[in-house]
C-alpha cells in the first residue's frame, strides 16, 4: 500500500515537472509561443491583439495595433465578450506571461481560440520587436 501511494506520488511529480519544462498550461487549447511565433501570428489575417495590462500599463508601451482590456478589472469577460469575436483568434500579452495567461483561460473558458505570448512583452521587447506609446499615437 504505501509502495503504490509512493508511486502515485512519483508520478504526479514527474508529471508537473514535465508540464512546466513543456510550458504547458494544463489546458489544451491555450498556446503559449515565443514572440517571434507572435509576431507572425498578428501578421495573419483575422486575429485580434488583446494588451491584458493595466491602462497605465498600456500607455508606457504597447505592440501596436493591440487593444486594451485589463485582466485584473472586475468587467473583464464582460468587456471582452463586448470587443471580441469568437471568429477569429484572440493573441494575448501582458508584462511577463503570467497575467496573460489567466485571460487566456478566462477567454478560453468563453469559447475564444487564444494564442498568449509566453514571455509577455519583457520577450517582446528583449528581441528587438518594436512597442508603440500613447505618446506616438
Amino acid at each position: 500500500m504505501l509502495k503504490t501511494i509512493k508511486s502515485a506520488i512519483c508520478l504526479i511529480v514527474m508529471t508537473t515537472c514535465a508540464m512546466q519544462a513543456s510550458g504547458s498550461t494544463g489546458n489544451d487549447n491555450i498556446v503559449s509561443v515565443s514572440a517571434p511565433e507572435f509576431e507572425k501570428e498578428i501578421r495573419s489575417d483575422s486575429v485580434q491583439l488583446v494588451d491584458v495590462r493595466t491602462p497605465q500599463e498600456y500607455a508606457e508601451g504597447h505592440i501596436d495595433g493591440a487593444l486594451n482590456i485589463n485582466v485584473q478589472s472586475d468587467d473583464f469577460k464582460e468587456l471582452a465578450q463586448i470587443e471580441l469575436s469568437k471568429d477569429s483568434t484572440v493573441l494575448v500579452y501582458c508584462r511577463s506571461g503570467r497575467r496573460s495567461l489567466d485571460a487566456a483561460e478566462i477567454l478560453t473558458s468563453l469559447g475564444y481560440n487564444v494564442v498568449n505570448l509566453k514571455g509577455g512583452i519583457i520577450e517582446w521587447k528583449e528581441d528587438g520587436l518594436p512597442v508603440v506609446s500613447e505618446q506616438e499615437n
